[in-house]
């Protein structure tokens, strides 16, 4: 039996995993911006709060006298195009999405190496893997996600300490509601997106602990996620085609919209 920390736990993907590590008999605290939570160990958490951190740290050395698993997964969605999404924008979704997650390890890297275990798994996205247009934003921060993973995975090994990060694609969630911004274009077609997948968080999870157990590093939990990384990789001027007919179809519902 592990014990789990999850952020963003309130709803979506994040509510998903605590039931799925419930079910299989772990200890879980739950952690979300919201007051109080339902049904495992609760904290109010702001991903963007350092004092928040420290208090996630203290709660899990006494309560529990240490911590098996942090799970980074607290997150908004984003994007629109360069010259639309605004610089506010930008600010707010690395302050959550890239700097939350680079807090969460910060706050928990001293605590795992003085135990010398633990197991950091951080949610980025299939954004952080292949970069489709319009998607500016949010392709930055969940590719700074990966490259964070990537080099803790490397410099905490000496420590006894994993990392896995976590790369789907669209999955209906409530991740929509977080959408806001200039660009209300590209936030419309990418609500659309999340709403009309025939993938559940819970299909998600499920996947995501299936890697856990595994220690993998790049946990891939859906074929669509797969194959579009696939293809970057081994066919890549595929790839390059696919991604500029999006972008001119963008650009020629644009100009339509604007004459």
């Amino acid at each position: 039996m592990s014990r789990v920390l999850v952020t963003g736990a309130a709803s979506g993907l994040g509510a998903a995993l605590v039931a799925k590590f419930v079910a299989e008999g772990h200890q879980v605290l739950s952690t979300d911006v919201t007051e109080d939570g339902e049904g495992t160990a609760y904290l109010k958490l702001d991903v963007r709060r350092a004092e928040d951190w420290d208090a996630a740290v203290a709660w899990c050395e006494q309560n529990w006298g240490g911590l098996d698993i942090l799970v980074n997964n607290a997150g908004i969605a984003t994007g629109g195009r360069i010259d639309v999404e605004t610089l506010d924008e930008w600010d707010r979704v690395v302050d959550i999405n890239l700097m939350g997650v680079v807090r969460g390890c910060r706050a928990f890297a001293p605590l795992f190496k003085r135990q010398r275990s633990g197991h950091i798994v951080n949610t980025a996205s299939a954004a952080g893997l292949v970069h489709p247009p319009m998607m500016s934003s949010y392709n930055t921060v969940k590719a700074g996600v990966v490259a964070l993973s990537e080099t803790l995975s490397h410099e905490l090994y000496p420590y006894g300490v994993t990392v896995s990060v976590v790369c789907p694609s669209f999955f209906r969630t409530n991740l929509a509601d977080s959408i806001r911004g200039a660009d209300s274009a590209m936030g419309a077609t990418a609500r659309q997106l999340i709403e009309k997948s025939p993938r559940s968080a819970d299909d998600i999870a499920a996947a995501v602990l299936a890697g856990i157990k595994k220690k993998q590093f790049l946990i891939i939990p859906d074929r669509p996620a797969a194959m579009a990384w696939r293809t970057k990789r081994f066919a890549r001027p595929l790839y390059n085609r696919q991604m500029r007919k999006i972008a001119e179809r963008a650009r020629q519902r644009a100009e339509t919209t604007n004459g």
